[in-house]
């Protein structure tokens, strides 16, 4: 398995099953969250390696991780997410303005409306994890692009913003806004990276085959993940 490959549909719904399934705790991240989660580390000012990021995935240190059945499965899953943020880091190097959000669709008044809000949520939660880094994106001209993911995604929003959020119709037009924003964010940082493209394989080698498995299933790396050499 190539972690250059983008997800297929049939991998896309076997990792979508999974995630909804009863091995991973309630507060797991979904499909949608997940994608607006990696696209924050892909983008942002800092590299976060798997072994802090993972978790948040399964629900944070709080949570348990998934009950994998297998250690080979374990390593199928996180291959899995692996090649999920690939996907979104070579789709914004190679081209930007063509890269779409995860975004939920249901109808609303008989039209069809984008809900952002899980995409946001899983967004934010990437930017927490290097919040003082991803600050002076909020003190530059940008900070108007940043305010749709803080409206839709943040955990409390101010009780005078209520308003802009408190219809369908509303959350959709933030959606789009936060779709047209993207690329100028990811613009945004890239002098402060140190490539383009950040890819979970360098991430990988850095784990080391003695460290417990950033996937979070308690075992040493060289018994799980990397026991065929296969960096995450």
């Amino acid at each position: 398995m190539h972690l250059e490959q983008p997800l297929t549909d049939k991998e896309f719904d076997e990792l979508d099953r999974f995630l909804l399934s009863d091995r991973c705790a309630e507060d797991c991240m979904t499909m949608d969250s997940l994608h607006g989660f990696l696209t924050a580390l892909v983008i942002g000012p800092e590299e976060v390696l798997p072994a802090e990021w993972l978790p948040q995935i399964w629900g944070g240190p709080e949570s348990q991780p998934p009950a994998f059945k297998t250690e080979k499965e374990c390593e199928r899953i996180v291959g899995l997410i692996a090649r999920y943020m690939n996907e979104i880091a070579i789709t914004l190097e190679v081209a930007p303005k063509e890269f779409e959000p995860l975004f939920c669709e249901h109808e609303w008044e008989g039209r069809k409306v984008a809900d952002g809000e899980a995409w946001a949520w899983g967004f934010w939660e990437g930017m927490l994890l290097r919040e003082e880094a991803w600050q002076p994106i909020w003190e530059s001209n940008l900070a108007p692009l940043m305010r749709p993911v803080y409206l839709l995604g943040a955990e409390e929003i101010e009780e005078e913003e209520l308003t802009l959020v408190d219809n369908p119709l509303k959350c959709h037009k933030l959606a789009i806004e936060i779709e047209a924003a993207i690329p100028e964010i990811h613009r945004f940082w890239l002098p402060l990276r140190k490539s383009a493209v950040q890819t979970v394989q360098r991430e990988g080698a850095k784990v080391g085959r003695n460290d417990d498995c950033p996937c979070g299933s308690g075992k040493k790396y060289k018994k799980c993940c990397g026991a065929q050499e296969r960096l995450h």
